[in-house]
């Protein structure tokens, strides 16, 4: 598929964030990465920002598309790189999509380019956040919800914003319990009472009937939860899935609960 060549403004911020002086690639990294992905290096001895400019800016040129500007964006921000560094990554990430989607596109967790509804400017995104973040606290949502309240999740129809939520209460589950898969097969495995009649991880004693069947309850609660909204998000494509400010309100509120009921449950000994 080809993509159609940045703006060569946006090239240059983009270059600017993955040469920054501080916080971006090395001058020998830049080197490296520059040969893997076969885009000549004319001018080595520049400033980091400037030389990468120069080089990806050369080839966007040659090529009349950015499909090799695209390529070294996703070689130097494999996720698998970051891995010692998970909050360097969404830095980064952070930076270059906010630079990325008045290209109409966005880096996803993956490390791959994706397209997106091309933005106009930052300062909607920018201004949606800080709506749904301030109506969210005010519902008391649970902090670990509200960290999904940024610019680049929620431009466009709150896709992003709502699948990863919904992603951080899979992840909790296996980090409480241990077990590695997703879904509906992850709630079963961890709340299902299974040949022992006890669950891997308990949301109260399981001593009386009302106990057992507040935890059953929030067993299908979650297997509903992922069903509505976790596979559909993960799955269908983003043009087909709308996510209305309402629906992302609702959807992350009862993300809020099942956060907080899993801060308080236990893991057995079964």
């Amino acid at each position: 598929m080809r993509i159609p060549a940045f703006a060569e403004a946006n090239l240059e911020q983009v270059c600017n964030v993955l040469g920054d002086t501080n916080t971006g690639l090395t001058g020998s990294e830049i080197g490296r990465y520059l040969q893997e992905c076969g885009i000549a290096d004319p001018h080595p001895g520049m400033t980091k920002r400037i030389r990468l400019y120069e080089a990806l800016v050369a080839r966007q040129r040659r090529d009349q598309c950015a499909n090799n500007v695209c390529a070294f964006i996703q070689r130097v921000m494999n996720p698998v790189l970051y891995v010692q560094s998970p909050d360097y990554f969404k830095m980064k990430q952070a930076e270059l999509n906010r630079i990325l989607s008045f290209e109409g596109l966005r880096l996803t967790d993956q490390g791959t380019l994706q397209t997106v509804p091309r933005a106009r400017t930052i300062s909607e995104a920018e201004a949606a956040a800080d709506q749904l973040r301030r109506k969210l606290r005010d519902r008391g949502v649970h902090p670990d919800v509200l960290q999904f309240c940024r610019a680049e999740l929620v431009e466009g129809n709150y896709f992003h914003a709502v699948l990863e939520a919904a992603k951080s209460v899979a992840q909790k589950i296996r980090d409480k319990s241990g077990l590695a898969s997703d879904g509906a097969e992850l709630v079963d495995e961890a709340f299902g009472m299974g040949k022992k009649l006890y669950p891997v991880i308990a949301f109260n004693s399981l001593r009386t009937d009302p106990e057992r069947s507040e935890h059953t309850g929030l067993m299908n609660l979650m297997k509903g939860f992922f069903g509505a909204f976790r596979n559909p998000t993960a799955h269908a494509p983003r043009i087909t899935w709308k996510m209305t400010e309402q629906d992302a309100l609702d959807m992350m509120t009862v993300a809020s609960l099942l956060h907080r009921r899993l801060d308080d449950a236990v893991k057995t000994d079964s």
